[in-house]
């Protein structure tokens, strides 16, 4: 337990009403996606950057492991507090749009802020904040920044770090920094704003945000292509975006996907379908959105799709959004536990990785239904096994690793979103060699000489 004198020391720093180390915020502040439990010694709600400031210099010389936490939506196990100490909570306070520069178009926030929260007080004013992670109604954008969150509209604008402008961060021995500019150009001195995104706070504390924000798209439709074969799926993914299609997104869901939401909640989807493909398009004038769309429908025909569909009313596009964002849940009907994986391979991989995974499952006699980010390679790979089982899980975690080399070998990522945290770290020698593993320490023991900020994560 945290010694008493620790804990007097924060309340000084935060107030008795932001430190608390009872039993019940104890196993509250213990779990993420991933449920796994570590209990902290103490949950720390600071008020503001001076706050976070003072905590972490005390922690720093005083030896006090700090774990950095939003909401607690990872699935990797990176806000764990694995090593005890105290559990650093910005959702209670540190949760404010601090401003929105219609001018420059540029949002900042605190790391609280939920990321629908900013998209949707962006859109009020014609703005619009891209990066939408499936968790967008409850992960929070220091979180997202942390990981480098991605989400379905990644196919056209990318991730979290094409909007991230500047940070401002507290570094483990109590000290302020702002890395980056809210300026569009700025190559002055080395990009420490890139080192801080997907760092998952192992290098210091994010204290403020600056994103920017694009003009709201005026006109959007929904499509969704049938393929026989997972085959013509990948297929059509990297030859319609080559032929010039520039879809928001192009999301995959594979047969057992299908199976499963047809079978767990009655959804409606084509009997024959071998893999869906399922996207948005959008732009500013109607004439550009159904150039798309013709583009889409005559690539997807041409890499053999036995159908293309167009959703342009909202009751019918949120039909076919309903099927993807419940894909993961609904597959639990081909076992009790999911060891979900989010590998990223180069797009043009994508038929060939997904011939490899399912091969892999069927060495050990698993089912692995797949879904995911197709539109830029990142597929959500799920090896189904029977929870109670220990045979089973011992194999599931062996196909895991098959795929993260065969993944490794085509070019590709352990991650396209989740990141490393935990649950990945024992990886990091199948992507990086000793030399590249090396420099990833030396970076962590710059920032964090004392190793006190979330150590262990990232194979570090």
């Amino acid at each position: 337990m945290l010694k008493d004198i620790h804990l007097e020391a924060l309340k000084s720093i935060v107030g008795n009403e932001n430190v608390y180390s009872d039993k019940a915020h104890l196993i509250a502040y213990s779990y993420d996606a991933t449920r796994t439990r570590y209990e902290p010694e103490a949950v720390v709600f600071p008020r503001d950057e001076n706050d976070i400031s003072a905590i972490l210099k005390y922690c720093n010389e005083h030896q006090v492991i700090i774990t950095p936490r939003g909401a607690g939506s990872g699935f990797t196990g990176g806000a764990l507090p694995a090593n005890g100490g105290i559990i650093l909570g910005m959702e209670k306070h540190m949760n404010r749009i601090l401003e929105i520069d219609m001018e420059n178009m540029v949002a900042v926030v605190q790391p609280g802020v939920i990321n629908k929260d900013l998209q949707r007080a962006v859109e009020e004013l014609g703005l619009f904040y891209p990066p939408d992670p499936a968790s967008e109604e409850y992960s929070t954008l220091g979180g997202n920044v942390s990981e480098n969150a991605g989400g379905m509209r990644a196919a056209k604008y990318g991730i979290t770090k094409d909007y991230v402008m500047a940070l401002r961060v507290v570094l483990p021995n109590g000290d302020i920094i702002r890395a980056g500019k809210r300026t569009i150009k700025d190559v002055a001195g080395y990009n420490i704003a890139g080192i801080l995104i997907a760092s998952e706070g192992t290098l210091g504390v994010l204290s403020e945000i600056t994103l920017k924000l694009l003009p709201k798209p005026k006109f959007a439709k929904s499509y969704m292509g049938v393929f026989p074969t997972v085959e013509d799926a990948m297929n059509a993914v990297f030859k319609s975006l080559a032929a010039g299609a520039n879809p928001v997104a192009m999301e995959f869901l594979d047969s057992l996907v299908v199976q499963a939401l047809k079978e767990k909640l009655g959804i409606e989807l084509p009997a024959d379908a071998g893999a869906l493909l399922i996207g948005d398009v959008d732009g500013n004038v109607a004439q550009e959105v159904e150039f798309q769309l013709e583009i889409l429908e005559q690539s997807f025909i041409a890499n053999g799709a036995t159908g293309f569909r167009i959703a342009d009313e909202k009751k019918d596009r949120d039909g076919l959004w309903y099927a993807r964002r419940n894909a993961s849940q609904s597959i639990t009907i081909f076992g009790s536990k999911k060891l979900n994986e989010d590998i990223s391979v180069p797009r043009s991989k994508l038929p060939v990785a997904l011939e490899k995974i399912y091969a892999i499952g069927a060495k050990y006699g698993f089912k692995v239904p797949c879904f995911g980010h197709a539109g830029d390679g990142n597929i959500h790979v799920n090896v189904m096994v029977d929870g109670k089982d220990a045979k089973q899980l011992i194999d599931g975690h062996h196909a895991i690793e098959e795929i993260f080399q065969m993944v490794v070998d085509l070019g590709g990522t352990l991650s396209g979103e989740h990141g490393i945290g935990l649950s990945k770290a024992q990886f990091m020698n199948i992507a990086f060699n000793e030399s590249e593993r090396a420099l990833f320490s030396a970076v962590k023991k710059a920032f964090d000489p004392n190793n006190i900020l979330n150590p262990n994560k990232m194979g570090l």
